[in-house]
C-alpha cells in the first residue's frame, strides 16, 4: 500500500483462524488481478462508526438527532456487534442481528425505570436507519462493496395512533385555564401548528403586534427553538446552530438549554394567527414589560414571548404538568402537548376543504406525508357520516324535503321486483 508521498508500506490483517486468513488472502489476489482492491482503513464495525459520526454526523446531523443518534450507536449497536469485522456484514448477518435485538433486554431509562422491557421493533428500526447511513457511506468510501442493510427485512413496526382532541375539547380545555401562559400556548399551538420547541423558542421580534399589523393580518415567523440537549453534543459539534446557550440552574447538569434554528429549511416560515389570539399576545407583552420595569437587572431579557417571571424560558415539563392537570380535571382525553399540533392540522383541514399544501405551510413538514395522513382519516370521518346521512334519509326517510321524499319514493319503485 502507497502512502501519499508514493512509499510503499505493509498494512496486514488479523484473523482468528488459519481458514479465515486463508480465505480473505484468496479474496485480495483476486480483487488486485482485476484491479479493485484498496486496503480498508476501517476493519471492524466501531471503527466505521466512528468515522461515520466525526465524517458524516458532525456535518449533517442538528445537535438534537446527535444526541438521538449517538445514544443509539453506544447503547445497541456498539456493545452487541461493534467488533464484528466488516468482511463478516452481509445480508444475512443484518436480518438475523435484528431478530435477535427483539429479545434482548431495552436500555433503561424514563419510559423503562424498571428495565424489564425488550428492545423493540421501534427501536430496531431507528437502530436499521444508522446502519443503513453508515454503509451508505461505507460504500462511497471504498470501505465496503456494497450496502448489507439496503435490502434486510426489517422487523414491522406500527405507528401507535395517539388521540388528539377534537376543536370542541380545546374549547372546553381554555375554559378551564386560568393560567395565562398555558392559554397563550394553547391558542398558538392550535393556529399557528406549532411545535412545542417551537413554541417556546418564539421572540418579540419576529411578531409584529401593532394595531396596524393585526388590522392588516400581518405573518408571524417561526424561525428558533428551543430544545434541552447534551453538553457533550454542543461541544462535539461546535454549538452548530446555535443561538444562544441558556444558564444552567445547576453547574453539574449534562444537558443544557438552547435557542437554535430548526432542523430543516422548511420549519423556517410564515404563519398567520387570528386577531383573537394576537390581541392575547397584546396583553402578554404588556404584562411582561412591567415585570421587566419591576425587576431591572435582576430581569434576563432574552426577548423570549413565553418567558418565566425572571426571562428564562418557560420548561416543557411546566407545560405539560399544568395540561395534565385541565386534563384530570375536565375528564378530558390524555394527550401529550404535541397532539394540539395535529388537532390543528385537522381543523385547517376541515376548515380549507382539504387544501394540503396551505396546511403543509402553516405546519412546516418537509414532507406532505403527515399532512395526507391525518387529512386520510378525516375522509373516513365524512364517509362515515354519509353512510348514516344515507342510513337516516333513504332508510328511515328522516328529515326529508318534499323534493327527496318523491325521489326516494321513484327509486323505491324502481328497487321493486
Amino acid at each position: 500500500m502507497k502512502d501519499e508521498n508514493g512509499t510503499d508500506h505493509q498494512k496486514s490483517e488479523t484473523y482468528s483462524t488459519q481458514k479465515e486468513a486463508d480465505r480473505r488472502k484468496k479474496e485480495i489476489e483476486y480483487k488486485m488481478t482485476v484491479g479493485k482492491f484498496e486496503a480498508p482503513k476501517c476493519v471492524r464495525l466501531h471503527e466505521l462508526l466512528e468515522e461515520y459520526v466525526k465524517i458524516y454526523g458532525h456535518d449533517k446531523w442538528s445537535v438534537s438527532t446527535y444526541d438521538g443518534n449517538i445514544g443509539v450507536i453506544n447503547n445497541y449497536i456498539i456493545p452487541t456487534i461493534g467488533d464484528t469485522k466488516l468482511s463478516s456484514i452481509n445480508n444475512h448477518f443484518i436480518e438475523k442481528y435484528y431478530k435477535e435485538l427483539l429479545e434482548m433486554p431495552a436500555v433503561k431509562g424514563s419510559r423503562n425505570k424498571a428495565g424489564e422491557e425488550k428492545i423493540s421493533a421501534a427501536t430496531v428500526n431507528e437502530i436499521h436507519k444508522i446502519l443503513r447511513s453508515c454503509f451508505r457511506q461505507a460504500v462511497k468510501w471504498g470501505l465496503m462493496e456494497k450496502n448489507p442493510a439496503t435490502d434486510a427485512t426489517v422487523p414491522k413496526h406500527k405507528k401507535q395512533e395517539r388521540e388528539i382532541w377534537t376543536a370542541e375539547m380545546l374549547m372546553q380545555a381554555l375554559g378551564a385555564c386560568d393560567n395565562k401562559l398555558l392559554k397563550v400556548a394553547f391558542h398558538l399551538c392550535f393556529t399557528a401548528t406549532l411545535r412545542l420547541g417551537e413554541l417556546l423558542g418564539l421572540t418579540w421580534d419576529c411578531m409584529d403586534i401593532s394595531e396596524e399589523a393585526i388590522a392588516e393580518n400581518r405573518s408571524y415567523i417561526i424561525n428558533k427553538e428551543v430544545e434541552r440537549v447534551s453538553k457533550k453534543a454542543v461541544d462535539d459539534l461546535h454549538s452548530k446552530d446555535i443561538i444562544l446557550i441558556f444558564p444552567s440552574m445547576r453547574n453539574n447538569n449534562k444537558t443544557v438549554r438552547v435557542l437554535k434554528t430548526p432542523k430543516t429549511e422548511s420549519s423556517i416560515r410564515r404563519v398567520y394567527i387570528p386577531r383573537s389570539v394576537a390581541l392575547c399576545l397584546v396583553d402578554l407583552k404588556k404584562e411582561q414589560e412591567e415585570v421587566i420595569e419591576a425587576l431591572g437587572s435582576e430581569y434576563q431579557n432574552y426577548n423570549l414571548v413565553m418567558a418565566t417571571t425572571f426571562g428564562l424560558p418557560i420548561g416543557d415539563s411546566y407545560l405539560r404538568d399544568k395540561m395534565q392537570k385541565i386534563i384530570d380535571e375536565l375528564g378530558l382525553p390524555d394527550v401529550v402537548f404535541h397532539s394540539l399540533r395535529h388537532t390543528s392540522v385537522t381543523y385547517k383541514l376541515k376548515l380549507s376543504g382539504g387544501d394540503i399544501k396551505s396546511v403543509q405551510g402553516d405546519s412546516g413538514h418537509a414532507q406532505a406525508d403527515m399532512v395526507t395522513e391525518v387529512y386520510g382519516h378525516i375522509i373516513d370521518e365524512d364517509r362515515r357520516k354519509n353512510a348514516e346521512l344515507m342510513e337516516n334519509a333513504f332508510y328511515n326517510k328522516e328529515n326529508l324535503n318534499p323534493e327527496m321524499a318523491a325521489l326516494l319514493t321513484s327509486l323505491a319503485k324502481t328497487m321493486k321486483v
